[in-house]
């Protein structure tokens, strides 16, 4: 790995993460917090494992190496256990500072076959926001009723698992992720969909931030209810309706300010985005991104999906 260069202090901030040599399209995010003697050394990280966001088991700088540990059910290839049936390991993700970036790698002690390297960007400033200044421009269908035009798998190999049935669109319980071809900056997004018991889906927004759409009806609104900024910001309300019951999102992203009026209620209102989430796939934050679909967490069945692009007026 390339010499280090820097201070422990440039560690610190927030960091967008790619892993270019992995087959399945993800995008991690670490934040770093104390270094160099600036208050105590912590981290928040969202990536593998597990979809949420939280702070590493064990973190430290030694030698200019920064390296976070989490202690978790890492599975290693070829191994066929059930996630509850996985002994827990060590996940050791180590970085050190070269031309302003993260140059990382990953591995799961003692199996190298479970290395990946990867790479880290500062998160860029995003100076946009929700003033009400930024007018509507002509609205894009992203699901036309009939077929599949206009989406793309998010994992390459991975059978997409998703068909349209009389004006629906609807996933087997473990069908592939969908990713649109428009991509977009700020605009308006409004889904109309209806849930099975026991559905998991989200909108991936820009592919980086996750909305989650989940069967929760009647239950205490938390970081991963339905209507959520998922790991990030939980909804004031549980405004979910029974499975079963067609349901609608309405999202206005301006920036990194986050609007979501689930079922004409107002859960989050200009909530501040502040990083990836664990469905995201693009990790280039300053720039316009796709609309995607979570498939693999149970049914979801859809009738529209519609993005209107917002402008300065």
């Amino acid at each position: 790995m390339p010499g280090f260069q820097g201070t422990d202090a440039d560690f610190n901030g927030r960091w967008n993460i790619a892993i270019p040599s992995e087959a399945r399209s993800r995008a991690w995010w670490l934040e770093v917090q104390g270094a160099g003697g600036a208050g105590q050394l912590k981290g928040r990280f969202v990536g593998a494992p597990g979809g949420g966001m939280y702070e590493p088991n064990q973190i430290s700088i030694r030698g200019g190496e920064l390296t976070f540990v989490f202690l978790r059910k890492y599975g290693i290839p070829a191994e066929k256990r059930d996630y509850a049936e996985l002994p827990d390991r060590r996940g050791v993700y180590k970085a050190r500072l070269v031309d302003g970036k993260l140059q990382g790698t990953f591995e799961v002690e003692g199996h190298p076959a479970t290395r990946l390297d990867w790479t880290g960007e500062r998160a860029p400033e995003i100076t946009d926001r929700d003033d009400g200044t930024w007018k509507e421009q002509a609205p894009v269908e992203l699901f036309n009723g009939n077929d599949l035009r206009g989406w793309t798998p998010m994992i390459p190999g991975k059978e997409l698992g998703w068909s349209v049935q009389d004006g629906i669109l609807t996933n087997s319980d473990d069908a592939n992720n969908l990713v649109s071809e428009r991509k977009f900056w700020n605009f308006k997004l409004r889904a109309e969909y209806r849930l099975v018991p026991g559905s998991n889906s989200g909108i991936g927004l820009r592919g980086r931030y996750e909305i989650q759409i989940a069967d929760d009806h009647g239950r205490p609104p938390t970081v991963q209810s339905h209507g959520s900024l998922y790991s990030r910001i939980a909804p004031r309300m549980n405004a979910s309706k029974p499975p079963g019951e067609w349901q609608t999102m309405e999202i206005t992203l301006i920036g990194r300010d986050v609007t979501v009026v689930l079922n004409g209620h107002t859960v989050i209102e200009k909530g501040v985005v502040e990083g990836l989430t664990a469905m995201g796939h693009d990790p280039h934050e300053d720039q316009p991104g796709p609309i995607s679909v979570q498939g693999d967490h149970r049914k979801v069945e859809i009738r529209k999906l519609t993005v209107t692009p917002l402008k300065k007026g």
